[in-house]
């Protein structure tokens, strides 16, 4: 009996100090792909709500606001109105914004932007969240600026005002100096 509780001690203090190590591994001596300012935006291609397949290296000449978004997340639903609202000003400026959704069911994704009084940019879902790992995405809502050539030149986490918007906007703009 006792002998059978110290193998038990034995395995079980095994398997802890195993799933220790193995997370204590991947937090500070696994390489991760993170994304930062100065990188080149990783392509991909995604289709929209109305059906249409967007791909980022098509829009190389305009700056773009890659925004990553979910519906139950409260700081994106207040900013979306306000990059509505940006867009209607930049849109002719050769600037696109682009909102990624989180993989979640198309019916909430178009709920939620009815919601919201509609959105004329792009809205695409990606599905298998194959983007988001590509850009490293944490926590939501998290925007990438790309230059007109292909460049992140900021990353912004957390929910923005629209002048925040309209400023990031601006930065970007094809015949802006970067």
């Amino acid at each position: 009996m006792e002998q059978r509780r110290l193998v038990t001690r034995t395995l079980i203090l095994t398997l802890l100090f195993g799933a220790i190590g193995y997370t204590f591994y991947h937090a500070f001596f696994n390489e991760s792909n993170v994304l930062s300012v100065g990188d080149k935006a990783p392509n991909f291609i995604l289709t929209d709500l109305t059906g249409e397949r967007i791909e980022l290296d098509n829009l190389r000449g305009q700056g773009v606001f890659l925004n990553f978004w979910a519906t139950y997340c409260p700081p994106c639903e207040k900013e979306m109105p306000y990059m509505e609202s940006q867009y209607q000003i930049y849109k002719d400026q050769g600037v696109e914004i682009l909102a990624v959704n989180v993989d979640e069911p198309e019916l909430s994704v178009k709920r939620f932007v009815d919601r919201v009084g509609g959105l004329s940019f792009p809205v695409v879902i990606d599905r298998g969240s194959k983007v988001i790992d590509a850009y490293n995405v944490s926590p939501l809502p998290t925007t990438f600026l790309i230059n007109k050539d292909g460049f992140v030149t900021e990353v912004i986490t957390g929910g923005m005002t629209e002048k925040n918007i309209a400023d990031y906007l601006d930065s970007i703009k094809p015949n802006t100096k970067q």
